[in-house]
């Protein structure tokens, strides 16, 4: 899908199905949405950052086809994950039939209240009709006390700032970035407290570097290493430990 489509500018303009169909038949036309081995070795190390243990109860909001569930799977967690695209949901069923999957936007979840330890929302926030609703459904289905693992980009992402990046290939469906001031925001106004920050640097990765065209390729390079070195503002995207204030 080209880039030259006129983007939805307000949600009252959206079609959710339209966005479906996107992901259904564009992003996971190909059956993939992987990211391999090295997303994996990641989500690993994710996992041991927020110490998932055997038995906790892992909401994956926007699970695409289940790559980081897997890993909380693997731990001895129970999964549970919604995601727009019913092809991304399919998979997800066929690879974890323990589970439990909807075909579902993030705006309504299909859940009772207070039911999961560990909600998660990872590189799909942006994406959302409504992030504010989405947010406050997670907030819902939590347990007291949960902890809530949100991805999003940032706005002033250096590269994007110079003008070598204008946003993923999702952009064709949604994509509304923030800066972390105004992600701080949002996540305040639908009750959530920001307990810790950190860069995410799945890009370190020959996989991340070599896909596009290989002209491109160097730069890529260039930009995953140079990730480390850069501060949080400038940081492409960045992961947000949250909890719900007490009501």
């Amino acid at each position: 899908m080209s880039n030259s489509k006129s983007h939805p500018q307000a949600t009252e303009d959206l079609d959710i199905e339209e966005i479906r169909e996107f992901y259904d038949t564009v992003y996971y036309g190909d059956g993939s949405g992987g990211g391999g081995a090295s997303l994996r070795r990641h989500n690993e190390a994710l996992a041991n950052k927020i110490g998932l243990r055997a038995g906790t109860k892992v909401l994956d909001v926007a699970c695409g086809t289940g790559g980081w569930l897997q890993v909380c799977r693997h731990r001895g967690c129970d999964v549970a994950g919604v995601d727009l695209s019913q092809r991304a949901i399919e998979a997800c069923q066929q690879q974890m039939p323990d589970g439990e999957f909807y075909a579902q936007p993030a705006e309504t979840l299909p859940f009772e209240d207070q039911q999961f330890d560990v909600v998660t929302c990872l590189g799909s926030l942006e994406h959302f009709v409504d992030p504010l609703s989405s947010l406050r459904e997670m907030v819902r289905v939590a347990k007291p006390g949960a902890t809530f693992l949100i991805l999003v980009p940032n706005k002033d992402f250096l590269t994007r700032k110079i003008g070598l990046f204008a946003g993923t290939y999702q952009v064709d469906a949604l994509e509304v970035v923030r800066s972390l001031e105004e992600w701080q925001a949002l996540f305040g106004d639908a009750g959530l407290e920001v307990e810790s920050r950190w860069k995410d640097l799945h890009v370190l990765n020959k996989h991340w570097i070599t896909t596009g065209k290989p002209y491109t390729w160097p730069l890529r390079a260039v930009q995953a290493l140079a990730l480390p070195l850069w501060p949080l503002r400038w940081q492409y995207q960045v992961y947000h430990r949250c909890k719900a204030r007490p009501s």
